[in-house]
């Protein structure tokens, strides 16, 4: 966290040379002002400058992405990450080689970063970010896998009359499974369990 105390004629003269110093904007610091100066005689005799402490904030994406830096490099994988923002979705999409090894079985090892990453950038946001990690499109194959497991478990279920539990997934995961799901007129899907255990129970209705 960087912080400078400033001077100045007057307090804004005074948050401006800070920003000068920080090279940043206003919306981005904290500022204190410590004392707000004194007008003397004539504008010189007995006057006070201004004096104010500004510190910076954190960035939240780029504390998220030193994180993800530096958990990735202790993996033994110098991941490429580029970042796309769509208002309070950041999505890191990560690249390079032994990727494999950031995803895990089941894209559990990817899932814990995610939540992780999330705490981070958190911690420093104002607003509350939802942080999406994919890593090689992992995302885009594991969708079309869950899509092709619901159908699996839907045609099981019609055929059976018996309902069927699936693993524990996070809640992303079993959105894309009720999605899937709609279509069919005779089918519901209900979460069960609590967290991180929390699953998808599909029935007939």
């Amino acid at each position: 966290m960087k912080q400078v105390t400033a001077t100045g004629q007057t307090v804004e003269e005074a948050v401006e040379s800070a920003l000068a110093q920080l090279n940043t904007t206003k919306d981005k610091v904290e500022i204190d002002i410590i004392d707000e100066g004194k007008k003397g005689f004539l504008g010189i005799f007995g006057s006070r400058e201004a004096i104010v402490k500004v510190t910076l904030q954190p960035d939240p994406i780029e504390e998220a992405t030193n994180f993800l830096k530096n958990v990735s490099e202790k993996m033994g994988v110098n991941a490429d990450i580029k970042i796309v923002r769509d208002g309070k979705l950041v999505t890191f999409h990560l690249s390079g080689e032994k990727i494999a090894l950031l995803i895990g079985k089941r894209g559990q090892t990817l899932n814990s970063l995610q939540y992780l990453t999330q705490l981070v950038a958190n911690r420093y946001s104002k607003q509350y970010l939802t942080i999406m990690l994919d890593a090689e499109d992992y995302r885009q194959r594991r969708n079309e896998t869950l899509v092709q497991l619901a159908d699996r478990m839907a045609q099981k279920v019609l055929k059976t009359k018996k309902e069927v539990a699936l693993e524990p997934m996070p809640s992303y995961e079993r959105k894309v499974i009720h999605t899937a799901l709609m279509k069919y007129d005779n089918i519901k899907t209900y979460s069960s369990g609590t967290e991180p255990y929390r699953h998808i129970v599909i029935s007939v209705k």
